[in-house]
């Protein structure tokens, strides 16, 4: 049998003292303003009905006052004894709690001190929360406990309201956008067949029906490029995808990834697209195109800069990676370099398992500013068209600012012979000891076969770009509800 504090048991007490009275749990209440609207009601406005979640009370002799909020407003509601009657204001007075919720039926005016408030003709129980909110209201100070019960810290946190209230107006923001745009909505598999899409090491299930073993989707790639195929002209996809990686502040297992794609794009339009939509949803979310991030000021509204991804590696290295084919080779080369030991490449054993190590070290972790790296190394990204200049290269971009990877993308590979080898060339890698290579996706590979057009996608994380839009610390701070380790019993 469960143990409840002293002031859960009070609270429980109080229950079954409003059932004698009410149901302390109805069934609805009609409203006809949010609070947020109500504040904004001139003074004598009648008829007045809202409700919401008792954050603040002064109880005094005859008149007391309160304070109602939801996720996004909140308003002051006086409760006078000679307007509720008596018996009705010693039930608010003896047996509501902060937590409660409560309908109030009245009508708007500003007290003394300014504040816009809701004078109660009446009022309605409508919930008893068993469980008192954090002390004194400051919210949860512990960063577990605020990550596990998530109700309570938007109850509790301003700024907590303030990303989530901005994560759904993310969403909105992307449909519309899209779609004005000429975009169609999908939906793709999150069970799969085969690992394909993004390097990354999957999860992994079983289907009993069909006694199929399936990995999770990693990235709804390969999908969306097969609509292409079948005639849609622009597609996307907000995409729970499933990555068994570490944890860190940046990275979840769990994440929610966008992809778009287009027919008879290359990845320069997609640029251009990118930064557009990039601006105007700084403006739907901050109001403003610059942001200030981990003590930086990140300004989206001016042109980004650019960086050429080889040539600049080229420059740091001091010798020309792209044709040193051994990855044990290009260890020892880089650590004659003096740039790492070979403890700090031990974990490593692709060609682009070293190479995408030594960029996130070296280039990508001293940009500040938002900024476009291009031309990546083929042997990075299976999927991407090579080069018409250099096959060793691929049409490809990112966006990084304040040293996290925005957006990638790249005009796409529809040669389905070049495609096949890149595929072989994973095979290759896996062998090599790289855990995260792609497999050969028959199914992908009939519809390319099939024929596509020239198309290019891009994909971003929703996590990490409302990370930077707020200024977070961790991942975990923008995500609802995040993966936690379960508490000891």
């Amino acid at each position: 049998m469960k143990e409840f504090t002293e002031q859960e048991q009070v609270r429980r007490d109080k229950v079954e003292e409003i059932r004698k009275v009410c149901n302390p749990y109805p069934e609805k209440y009609d409203v006809n303003y949010t609070l947020k609207d109500a504040r904004d009601l001139p003074d004598e406005t009648r008829d007045v009905r809202v409700a919401g979640r008792i954050v603040f009370m002064r109880k005094m002799g005859k008149l007391s006052f309160l304070k109602l909020r939801d996720l996004v407003g909140d308003l002051q509601v006086s409760i006078k004894i000679d307007l509720v009657g008596e018996e009705k204001y010693q039930f608010f007075k003896s047996l509501i709690d902060v937590g409660d919720f409560i309908g109030v039926d009245g009508e708007m005016f500003t007290t003394q001190t300014g504040e816009k408030t809701l004078r109660a003709n009446d009022f309605t129980f409508l919930g008893k929360a068993l469980r008192p909110l954090p002390e004194k209201f400051h919210g949860l100070t512990d960063i577990e406990e605020k990550y596990r019960e998530r109700y309570v810290d938007i109850i509790s946190n301003e700024e907590s309201r303030r990303i989530f209230l901005g994560r759904s107006k993310l969403y909105s923001f992307i449909h519309k956008y899209l779609g004005e745009n000429g975009f169609l909505e999908v939906e793709t598999p999150i069970m799969q067949t085969s690992v394909c899409g993004a390097a990354a090491r999957p999860f992994y299930t079983h289907h009993n029906a069909l006694d199929l073993d399936l990995n999770l989707r990693i990235a709804p790639e390969t999908y969306l490029k097969q609509c292409i195929a079948a005639g849609y002209p622009r597609v996307y996809e907000v995409a729970k995808c499933f990555r068994n990686e570490g944890m860190d502040t940046e990275h979840l297992q769990e994440f929610t990834q966008v992809e778009w794609y287009a027919s008879y794009w290359n990845f320069e339009d997609n640029l251009k697209f990118y930064q557009n939509f990039i601006r105007e949803l700084m403006m739907e979310l901050v109001g403003k195109t610059s942001i200030e991030y981990q003590g930086n000021v990140l300004d989206f509204g001016r042109d980004f800069t650019r960086i050429n991804y080889v040539e600049k590696l080229i420059e740091i290295l001091g010798f020309d990676f792209l044709s040193i084919e051994d990855p044990q080779e290009l260890k020892e080369r880089i650590v004659a370099k003096g740039l790492f030991t070979m403890n700090d490449l031990e974990e490593y054993h692709s060609l682009s398992q070293i190479i995408d190590f030594v960029y996130k070290r070296t280039i990508r972790a001293g940009i500040v500013e938002p900024t476009v790296i291009y031309n990546y190394p083929a042997v990075l990204i299976p999927l991407a068209r090579r080069n018409d200049k250099d096959s060793r290269i691929i049409d490809v971009f990112q966006v990084v600012a304040g040293g996290t990877e925005l957006c990638k993308a790249y005009s796409e590979l529809v040669d389905p012979f070049v495609q096949r080898q890149a595929f072989m060339d994973q095979l290759i890698a896996k062998e090599q000891g790289d855990d995260e290579t792609m497999e050969l996706d028959e199914g992908f590979m009939g519809a390319m076969e099939q024929g596509m057009p020239p198309i290019s996608g891009l994909g971003f994380g929703i996590d990490r770009l409302l990370m930077l839009i707020y200024n977070a610390d961790s991942i975990r701070d923008v995500v609802l509800f995040p993966l936690m380790r379960p508490e000891d019993k």
